[in-house]
């Protein structure tokens, strides 16, 4: 297994009107055989379980800013209050070099669908 150096945890920026705290992203590391996967640690901050419902990603390189991978990907994580759960996001590309991960995380709280934004550097160690 092919460890990542990523030292701070990254937060999604929250879209629409949540005024609370959003869901929290920390990259662990990456499977890389056969096929790769990044694991990705996603912390519930709120004090009511969340039901996490789609993940859409891109990685690009962080050099030339080139796609390598994207997709998109249904979710049925239900994650309770203050705890967390670790999402495999499927990487169809080698993590030689510094990779940048973007996307976009819906998830459902309190009955209310709602997006967070996520950006996130990874470095292969």
């Amino acid at each position: 297994m092919l460890r990542l150096v990523v030292a701070l945890s990254l937060v999604f920026a929250a879209t629409g009107c949540h005024r609370g705290k959003t869901p929290e992203l920390r990259v662990l590391g990456v499977h890389d055989m056969p096929s790769s996967h990044v694991f990705v640690q996603v912390t519930n901050p709120a004090r009511r379980p969340m039901k996490l419902t789609k993940l859409e990603y891109t990685f690009a390189s962080a050099k030339s800013g080139e796609t390598v991978s994207e997709g998109e990907m249904p979710l049925y994580r239900e994650i309770p209050a203050g705890a967390a759960v670790v999402v495999e996001v499927p990487l169809e590309a080698a993590a030689n070099s510094t990779l940048h991960l973007r996307g976009t995380l819906t998830a459902e709280l309190d009955q209310i669908v709602r997006s967070f934004k996520l950006d996130a550097e990874i470095q292969p160690h």
